[in-house]
């Protein structure tokens, strides 16, 4: 018998014909991923390989320069999420308020900017514009293509989801026609040498901040999410599967009837302990900045919990200023508290 947290394989492909019964079975297996374990792989998406091997091309001819031809797209400042991270400069457990050492990934973002939506007011900062770089050929294709499927697969899982909650069709598109769509290229290289702190990781234990992510990646060993039992389960992509978690904004809608479920990436190795390299690309999903989160009224109950309401600007500077930022979030302790409130060096 399976085990009651195992990752679903969800096959999505009949939700485009909008046949009744075929959306129906999508929704209710759909819902019961999202009620037990807060991850699933989808398969049927229709995302075709050569747009895969455009963002692997893309990832590979970035991440492959030299470190200060790569340095040249850094942001001007942490506040603005484009551009290149470098390894060890940020802390994902930050946003949850709880130590770690540095994380060793180096990332690359591109997101929905101020110019793509005409006449809106939008926060230049929040929205901002992205950095391309010079000299890494077919890099902005790649990405700009993938970040493209990504979202069209994103707002399905928004529309499945609106049916799977019982909520009228299409619900989630009001809280999402201007998005803060992120999407992060991150590369785990395997340098020579490296010798790891205790507790390191190549990205800290942390729940997504959003409302949904659509994860593709390498089939090497190192994505982990946290069981209900405080163990952590090993997951890799299926052939073909993209993987679709929930985040923290979807959480506080359902009043927990979903899980945003806590994740990292162990420094990824070989059964002999030698570090492998590792790609993964992850597009976040996370509404429009000044719609209010507030929880939905089939999550209501009347003795339990419904968490405070939070634009989803306000949220995401909180996550931001921990992981970005470097400053241990105080306003995470219901997410920090499944892996005990402790440094992150005990739970490893």
């Amino acid at each position: 018998m399976p085990s009651p947290f195992a990752v679903p394989t969800i096959d999505v492909a009949g939700w485009a014909t909008g046949d009744p019964d075929d959306r129906g079975r999508i929704a209710r297996a759909v819902d019961d991923a999202c009620r037990r374990v807060g991850f699933m792989q989808i398969v049927g998406h229709g995302i075709p390989d050569e747009v895969v091997d455009g963002l692997t091309t893309a990832i590979d001819g970035f991440f492959d320069l030299p470190m200060p031809v790569k340095q040249r797209s850094l942001p001007p400042s942490p506040a603005v999420n484009r551009g290149y991270t470098a390894p060890r400069s940020e802390r994902l457990s930050y946003s949850l308020g709880v130590d770690s050492p540095d994380d060793l990934f180096e990332a690359f973002n591109v997101g929905a900017s101020r110019s793509q939506f005409g006449a809106l007011d939008l926060d230049p900062v929040i929205y901002a514009e992205n950095i391309w770089p010079d000299d890494a050929p077919d890099f902005r294709t790649g990405v700009g293509t993938w970040f493209e499927h990504a979202g069209a697969l994103a707002r399905t899982m928004t529309d499945i989801f609106a049916l799977a909650l019982g909520l009228p069709a299409g619900y989630f598109r009001a809280y999402t026609d201007h998005s803060i769509d992120v999407l992060r290229l991150n590369h785990y290289p395997a340098p020579d040498g490296l010798r790891l702190e205790p507790g390191q990781l190549g990205m800290g234990a942390h729940t997504d901040y959003g409302i949904v992510t659509v994860l593709w990646a390498d089939p090497v060993p190192g994505l982990e999410i946290l069981r209900p039992d405080g163990s952590w389960l090993p997951v890799a992509p299926a052939p073909g599967a993209l993987l679709i978690n929930l985040g923290d904004l979807t959480a506080r809608w359902t009043n927990d009837r979903w899980l945003s479920t806590m994740h990292r990436v162990v420094p990824p190795a070989d059964d002999d302990r030698n570090l492998l390299r590792r790609r993964s690309a992850a597009f976040f999903h996370d509404g429009n900045a000044d719609a209010l989160i507030s929880t939905l009224e089939p999550c209501r109950l009347p003795d339990g919990h419904v968490y405070e309401d939070v634009t989803v600007a306000e949220h995401l500077a909180q996550k931001l200023g921990g992981s970005r930022g470097l400053q241990l979030n105080a306003d995470a302790a219901r997410e920090a508290a499944r892996i005990g409130g402790r440094d992150v060096d005990s739970v490893v």
